[in-house]
């Protein structure tokens, strides 16, 4: 009973086993250079507040969403616009709040969030002129409001993209856009 804690181990398996080297857990390597730490500098920085912004930006197509959009088919084009932009940006701000960004080296990420932004602002923008073009469609009636606010939030957002591809284009310029030298945004 003496020599009980001597021989006991807490290794279940050597580090590199059988099971992830003959396909056990394919997904594994892929994984292993990714860590996940809150990044508190990004969420007080500029970047931040507008990703913020432009998330909340759900209230665009929220709207949209809660009137009879489908009279009007440019609206199917702006709720594409909205939402799907929407999804990418909530995904891309976690991923830079958690750093996950970091362990994907291979990505060029000033030069691939600042072509985000840039062609997020025009599709926005598109997106807002169909917005604000078809407004009197809907006079008088009880969703005019709802279309009328949509379409000031289009613009907000339409604001809050641009701003984001101006500050990362800023971003991009200052590393010199060289993906050998950094493929990270500081």
């Amino acid at each position: 009973m003496a020599d009980f804690p001597s021989k006991v181990t807490t290794e279940t398996s050597p580090p590199n086993s059988q099971n992830s080297q003959q396909g056990g857990n394919s997904l594994r390597g892929l994984a292993d250079g990714i860590t996940a730490k809150m990044d508190m500098s990004f969420i007080r920085s500029i970047p931040a507040a507008l990703m913020m912004v432009q998330i909340v930006g759900l209230l665009h197509w929220a709207l949209i969403a809660s009137s009879p959009y489908f009279v009007v088919p440019a609206y199917g084009w702006v709720m594409f616009v909205a939402v799907t932009l929407w999804l990418i940006t909530t995904i891309l701000f976690f991923m830079i709040l958690f750093t996950v960004h970091r362990g994907l080296t291979f990505v060029p990420w000033p030069l691939m969030v600042m072509v985000y932004h840039g062609v997020a602002t025009v599709l926005y923008f598109t997106a807002f002129l169909a917005n604000a073009a078809t407004v009197n469609v809907f006079w008088p009636g009880y969703f005019y409001g709802h279309i009328a606010a949509a379409s000031f939030f289009g613009a907000v957002l339409t604001l809050a993209y641009g701003a984001s591809a101006f500050l990362s284009y800023l971003d991009w310029r200052g590393d010199g856009g060289n993906a050998a030298t950094s493929t990270v945004p500081t």
